[in-house]
């Protein structure tokens, strides 16, 4: 887990020079779209992974790719080419993002659905959350078709079940009593 390590670490320097440039916020939105660009592209992923691709290379397409980042993502970028630690990028956007939301006070409340949710879900969501944490709140979908209907949410430790397949099994238990 040495990268996961060296990700956290990466993070925390990152997001410390950005807080001191005042830009925090927009590197949070910059590593949210290269965490989702490497999870959803995998020809960007296998390309950043590749050992036998140069930094060179790789640095140079990044800043084509991202190429409206903000400086301070910029210079991540040259920091990972200096290292030759490419491969860690969408680990530190993804340790950066928590990291930010932990220092603003935002919770990730984790919503397992079967199918993505809809506007409507969302409301009943946002009302159960509200319930339950008074701190500001980002919702991450999870979509899992076993569940049947409803949904799952958990918020740090706490979860809420109210998922079809959990109101089947608590029924089969009953009535097997």
């Amino acid at each position: 887990m040495a990268s996961t390590r060296a990700a956290i670490r990466y993070a925390k320097a990152i997001l410390d020079l950005a807080n001191s440039k005042g830009v925090a916020e927009a590197v949070n939105n910059d590593m949210k779209s290269i965490a989702t660009a490497i999870e959803t592209n995998q020809e960007l992923s296998t390309f950043i992974q590749n050992p036998t691709t140069t930094v060179e290379v790789k640095e140079g397409a990044l800043l084509e790719v991202f190429a409206n980042v903000n400086g301070v993502t910029k210079g991540l970028f040259r920091l990972l080419f200096e290292n030759k630690r490419f491969e860690i990028l969408d680990a530190i956007a993804v340790e950066y993002n928590k990291l930010f939301d932990e220092n603003n006070g935002v919770q990730v409340a984790k919503v397992t659905t079967a199918i993505p949710m809809d506007a409507a879900l969302e409301a009943k969501v946002l009302a159960k959350i509200a319930t339950l944490s008074d701190k500001k709140i980002t919702i991450e979908n999870i979509v899992d078709p076993s569940i049947i209907g409803g949904f799952i949410l958990r918020i740090g430790d706490n979860q809420y079940n109210a998922s079809v397949a959990y109101r089947l099994q608590v029924l089969k238990r009953e009535l097997s009593n």
